[in-house]
């Protein structure tokens, strides 16, 4: 899944959950669950997630959602591969976007 989200210092978790057709409650009890994120709180306590988070968060969700890992499953393997996992994981979503345009330009000849 490749998330669409304009280039900003700070996302509000209603823009996340949008952009990850999930439910805020959702994206709150990952935050809970997994040590990675951390996003920042305003004096409101409203969370504000950084492009870092995001990527964590596009990396939980591709293994509990699209490779179907237990959250526990899914926080043995960050701890233990994560470096390793994030590598395969940004070569899988290059390789998905060419895959993509090539299918746009097959269509369009």
């Amino acid at each position: 899944m490749h998330v669409n989200l304009p280039e900003k210092r700070y996302y509000g978790i209603g823009e996340v959950a949008k952009a990850f057709e999930v439910n805020t409650s959702l994206i709150r009890f990952w935050e809970k669950e997994f040590d990675v994120l951390q996003p920042k709180k305003n004096a409101k306590g409203n969370r504000k997630f950084t492009p870092e988070d995001i990527k964590n968060l596009e990396l939980i969700y591709h293994l509990v959602k699209e490779r179907g890992f237990t959250l526990e499953g899914a926080k043995i393997h960050l701890k233990e591969n994560k470096r390793k996992t994030l590598d395969k994981f940004e070569i899988i979503r290059k390789l998905e976007s060419v895959k993509a345009a090539l299918l746009k330009i097959k269509d369009n000849l």
